[in-house]
């Protein structure tokens, strides 16, 4: 006899899988950041002073080719967190799910999107910043210096961190929201020797 006598619906096993899987990317980001970070770093400035402009013009406006993995981090607490929450049938989950999912769509429509044009954005800020010798950076060599040093998969993973925030976090929304979720929320669960 198994040791959970209640049947986990299919529908919140999928939607823990997919906040499992959301994790993957950030974790990889992360990776990247730990490991290559200060190496796009240092491309970068190198790069800025090869276009003869001071060696502080990146840092004195916050900008950073190494990277941050601190917001990488909570968000990876927090998805293996719910998808926990989620498979024990905690109510807590599902709503923290319904609550938190909505908040990853925006990060992924927002910031992500960010990774993947860094490029055009960078260009479009650097003009629009006041700072002559900002505007004057050859941005496409910039990017491209930090990028050299970065793993070559590291678009794919991105892409990959889009679609599971994204089209991945509406279909948690949506599986946890189904009938037979929702009873399992409840505590109305069926017994695994009942059809």
């Amino acid at each position: 006899m198994s040791a959970h006598p209640y049947r986990r619906p299919r529908a919140v096993v999928v939607a823990a899988v997919l906040q499992l899987l959301t994790i993957v990317p950030f974790l990889t980001g992360t990776f990247v950041v730990l490991v290559h970070g200060p190496g796009a770093r240092a491309a970068a400035q190198a790069e800025i002073v090869r276009q003869g402009l001071p060696a502080d013009l990146l840092a004195r406006h916050g900008i950073d080719f190494g990277g941050s993995d601190t917001l990488a981090i909570v968000l990876v607490v927090i998805l293996v967190a719910l998808a926990a929450l989620n498979l024990a049938g905690r109510r807590a989950g599902q709503i923290l799910s319904w609550i938190f999912q909505p908040v990853l769509v925006v990060m992924g429509v927002v910031i992500i999107p960010a990774q993947l044009f860094t490029a055009r954005l960078l260009e479009s800020s650097f003009k629009d910043s006041g700072d002559p010798l900002l505007a004057r950076v050859d941005v496409a060599a910039l990017v491209e210096a930090a990028t050299n040093v970065m793993p070559g998969w590291l678009p794919a993973a991105n892409v990959a961190k889009l679609a599971l925030t994204t089209v991945g976090s509406l279909a948690v929304i949506v599986l946890l929201a189904l009938p037979a979720s929702r009873a399992y929320f409840r505590g109305t669960r069926t017994p695994i020797g009942n059809g």
